[in-house]
């Protein structure tokens, strides 16, 4: 009975131990995803700006017509070919932070799962100890065989957190 406590015991403090690293890597990953987020939004923001005067200048263009100079009129077109190039170049690296973004969120989510995992294995695994422990002071073996039970249960969640055999 002492040996399958200290067993039990054992188990539960590697679980103790994944969870609280799980619970770490869902903790950077969320932070790392707002971050990627407020990139993209960031992102967003300049190039509507540059879409914006982008559209100014063709808008410009147009209504002064041909009263334009040839020279001035170069100039805006140089200038509204590179306002479309920023945007184009904005929109390229917003679908770049967008996937890392979702990547993260990916992250998060599979943390989550396994410090979940490990959490449920920790409460069967202290239930366990409870229950062994209770049962050596008060001699009685069904209370010993209810927490060898919960330790197999709070096992496979723990087994679970490593390798997700199931979700729920």
């Amino acid at each position: 009975m002492a040996l399958s406590t200290a067993i039990i015991a054992v188990v539960a403090a590697i679980s103790t131990m994944y969870l609280g690293k799980f619970s770490s890597r869902t903790i950077m990953a969320q932070s790392q995803e707002t971050d990627q987020w407020a990139f993209y939004q960031a992102k967003s923001i300049k190039a509507h700006t540059f879409s914006l005067q982008k559209e100014r200048m063709e808008l410009d263009m147009m209504a002064q017509g041909k009263a334009l100079p040839v020279d001035v009129a170069q100039k805006y077109r140089d200038a509204i070919a590179g306002y479309e190039k920023t945007v184009k170049r904005y929109d390229t690296e917003k679908e770049e932070i967008k996937k890392k973004a979702e990547e993260l969120a990916a992250q998060k989510t599979l943390s989550q799962e396994r410090g979940g995992n490990f959490g449920y294995g920790l409460i069967f695994l202290q239930i366990a100890v409870m229950l062994s422990s209770i049962s050596a002071i008060t001699k009685k073996p069904p209370l010993w065989y209810l927490g060898l039970f919960s330790a197999a249960v709070g096992t496979v969640f723990a087994l679970n957190g490593f390798y997700l055999f199931f979700k729920f």
